[in-house]
């Protein structure tokens, strides 16, 4: 199958298979498997910080950073197309007793700081404490500018809050700039980095931050029944994730732009170019086409897509550029026909 839904759809690497298959492994709970302490001492290294922790999951990395930044009663500023507020299922609310206070994202993804200071609650009890300042990077695909993200460390600093990156695709993000990751993550007090989106590994992501904003996360992580036993048998992967996958995030960048060339020949589909940026786009349909209708017809020919009058198409590891013409033939037939009924 062409899967374009998303990029946690791609299959682990052949040596992330030898690799899981070979690991040393231990038992994590206790601190003792090999293969974590490794990785967690490799991606601290690699991005700046002083301790890192190996977690299940994406969501379960931002939950485990606002519950240890934040406390019952505290809140923390993000973005209204945030995944830790739109997409985690409430979590910091509903497990941590931790007030979301959404704001606009703009065009390019950034919070205006202009609405995050006026957003602060005052030192008063009537009102939640702002504790913490969330961004994405990359939001739905597109790149912060590196000059904002050193505004908006300025600016927690000044107003006395901690800030988090949900980085679940930083890689993206880096590559797309031609940058180190750690020079996007220098600007933050704690990073959640995906290990199982364009980076290929099956299982995992990576919480970064001080000793003590670990140590929390990972009393924490045992709350949430997050504690994994012989998991070297994913940090392997994991590893490899961090080591060999970074660079070839190009590759889907640039198929990325050829789906965007091809798509922009049909001229019922609306894209705004400047908008991909990386490994995603957004297709808005005619209002007319039925998308369940179309990812039934489209999965019929070896195409998956989610359906949706703003469509999201991902580029990742296993789509090549054929899959990307055939694709576009596809869904270039299905809109001709639509029109000819």
């Amino acid at each position: 199958m062409i899967d374009l839904r998303s990029d946690t759809v791609t299959q682990p690497t052949q040596a992330m298979r030898e690799a899981m298959a070979n690991a040393k492994v231990g038992d994590d709970v206790f601190g003792d498997d090999p293969t974590v302490n490794e990785l967690q001492e490799l991606a601290a290294d690699m991005f700046g910080f002083d301790s890192a922790l190996f977690t299940s999951s994406g969501t379960q990395a931002n939950l485990l950073a606002l519950m240890s930044h934040c406390e019952r009663g505290d809140e923390y500023l993000c973005g209204q197309q945030a995944h830790n507020y739109k997409f985690e299922g409430g979590g910091a609310a509903v497990l941590g007793s931790i007030q979301p206070q959404p704001l606009a994202n703009q065009l390019d993804g950034t919070i205006d700081l202009d609405d995050a200071k006026a957003a602060i609650k005052p030192d008063d009890f009537h009102f939640a404490r702002t504790k913490l300042l969330s961004l994405e990077n990359t939001i739905g695909g597109i790149v912060l500018p590196q000059e904002y993200l050193a505004k908006a460390q300025a600016f927690a600093f000044n107003h006395g809050l901690k800030i988090h990156l949900d980085g679940a695709r930083v890689a993206n993000a880096a590559v797309a700039q031609n940058l180190s990751i750690n020079a996007i993550t220098d600007h933050f007090d704690s990073v959640s980095i995906c290990l199982s989106k364009g980076l290929c590994a099956p299982v995992g992501s990576l919480l970064l931050g001080s000793e003590d904003l670990i140590g929390r996360a990972r009393r924490w992580r045992k709350v949430l029944g997050g504690g994994m036993r012989q998991a070297g048998i994913l940090a392997a992967a994991a590893r490899l994730a961090l080591t060999e996958q970074v660079d070839r995030l190009a590759e889907d960048h640039e198929n990325a732009q050829l789906l965007l060339t091809e798509l922009s020949t049909i001229e019922e589909l609306s894209i705004d170019s400047e908008q991909v940026q990386t490994n995603m786009m957004f297709v808005d349909l005619p209002k007319h086409i039925n998308p369940k209708e179309m990812a039934h017809i489209l999965k019929q020919q070896g195409i998956l897509i989610y359906p949706s009058q703003h469509l999201r198409l991902v580029t990742h590891k296993d789509i090549n550029q054929q899959d990307i013409h055939k694709a576009v033939i596809v869904i270039k037939d299905f809109i001709k026909k639509s029109y000819n009924r």
